[in-house]
C-alpha cells in the first residue's frame, strides 16, 4: 500500500515536471528561440506553447520593445588635433531574433563598441568648433554605419544621440576667451550700426524738413502772387467802373459843375497834404493856378468820354 503511494507521488511529480517542460508562455512583445536536440527549430511568438520534453528546449530570449543602451565615454580627437571626451545613448531593436542569436555572440557589446569606433570616426573628420554645431550630422552617420553592420545580426538602430562633449579644461577656457570677444565685437558692430541709422535717420529728417520748407515758401509766394494779381485785377476793374462813372455823369445836366468841384476839391485837399509834408515847397507857377488845374482835368475827362459816347 505504502509503495503504490509513492509510486502515484513520483508519477505525479514527473507528469508536473514534464508539464513545465513543454509548457511554455511567451510574453507580449518578446521571442523565444527554441531548439531541438542542439540545432534551431523555430522561434516562439508571445502566447502559449506546448514543447517536447527532453527534445526541445529554450535557449535564448528576446525582447522585441526597442532597447536604449548608454556609451560610455570616450577620448576623441578632432581634425584640429584636440581630445574630447563623447558620450551618448544608443537605441535599438531587435528584428529578427534568430539572427540575433546565432549572428553575433553579444549583439548589445558588439553595437556598443562598433558606436564607439564609428563615433571616433565622426568626430575625426571635423574640427572642435564644428562638434558642437554638427551634433545631428554626427547621430545620422553614427546610425547609418551601425544600421548596416547590424543588419546580418537582425537588430535595427533606431537612432544615437550625443549626451555630452567634453573639451579640455584649457581648450574651455580659450572658447570662452573666443566667444567672450566674438559677443564683443558684434555689440561693437551693432553699436556703430545703430548710429550710423540714427545719423542717416537725422539727416534725412533735416533734408525733408528743407524740402518741405521750401515747398511751403514756394506755395507762399505763389498765394501772394496770386493775391497781388487779383487785387490788381479788382482795383483795375474799380477804376474802370468809376471812370465809366464819372464820364456817364458828365453826360448829365449839371454834371460838369459837379465834376469840377469834386476836381476842386480834391486839388484843394492834396495841395495841403503837400503843404504838410514840409514847410518850403518848389512848385510850377501854374500849380497855384486852380483853374487852369480844373479844366486842364476837364479836358482830360471829355477826351476820354467822347470815344464811349
Amino acid at each position: 500500500m505504502i509503495a503504490t503511494v509513492i509510486v502515484a507521488i513520483a508519477l505525479t511529480v514527473v507528469v508536473i515536471v514534464v508539464i513545465a517542460k513543454t509548457a511554455v508562455v511567451v510574453p507580449q512583445q518578446s521571442a523565444f528561440v527554441v531548439e531541438r536536440l542542439g540545432k534551431y527549430y523555430k522561434t516562439l511568438p508571445a502566447g502559449f506553447h506546448v514543447l517536447i520534453p527532453f527534445f526541445d528546449r529554450i535557449h535564448y530570449k528576446h525582447s522585441l520593445k526597442e532597447t536604449a543602451i548608454d556609451i560610455p565615454e570616450q577620448v576623441c580627437i578632432t581634425r584640429d588635433n584636440v581630445q574630447v571626451g563623447v558620450d551618448g545613448v544608443l537605441y535599438l531593436k531587435v528584428m529578427d531574433a534568430r539572427r540575433a542569436s546565432y549572428g553575433v555572440t553579444n549583439y548589445l557589446f558588439a553595437i556598443s563598441q562598433l558606436a564607439q569606433t564609428t563615433l571616433r570616426s565622426e568626430i575625426g573628420k571635423i574640427e572642435l568648433d564644428r562638434t558642437f554645431e554638427e551634433r545631428t550630422h554626427i547621430n545620422i552617420q553614427v546610425v547609418d554605419e551601425l544600421d548596416k553592420a547590424s543588419d546580418p545580426w537582425g537588430i535595427k538602430v533606431l537612432r544615437y544621440e550625443i549626451k555630452n562633449i567634453n573639451p579640455p579644461n584649457d581648450v574651455l577656457a580659450a572658447m570662452e576667451k573666443q566667444m567672450r570677444a566674438e559677443r564683443e565685437k558684434r555689440a561693437t558692430i551693432l553699436t556703430s550700426e545703430g548710429e550710423r541709422d540714427a545719423t542717416i535717420n537725422e539727416a534725412e529728417g533735416r533734408k525733408q524738413e528743407v524740402i518741405k520748407g521750401s515747398e511751403a515758401s514756394k506755395q507762399l509766394q505763389i498765394n501772394e502772387a496770386d493775391g497781388k494779381a487779383a487785387a490788381i485785377l479788382a482795383v483795375a476793374a474799380a477804376t474802370a467802373e468809376g471812370l465809366r462813372s464819372v464820364a456817364a455823369a458828365t453826360m448829365v445836366e449839371g454834371g460838369d459843375q459837379a465834376v469840377q468841384l469834386k476836381v476842386a476839391q480834391q486839388y484843394i485837399e492834396q495841395f495841403g497834404e503837400l503843404a504838410k509834408e514840409s514847410t518850403t515847397l518848389v512848385l510850377p507857377a501854374s500849380v497855384a493856378d486852380v483853374g487852369s488845374m480844373i479844366a486842364l482835368a476837364m479836358n482830360v475827362i471829355k477826351g476820354k468820354s467822347e470815344p464811349q459816347s
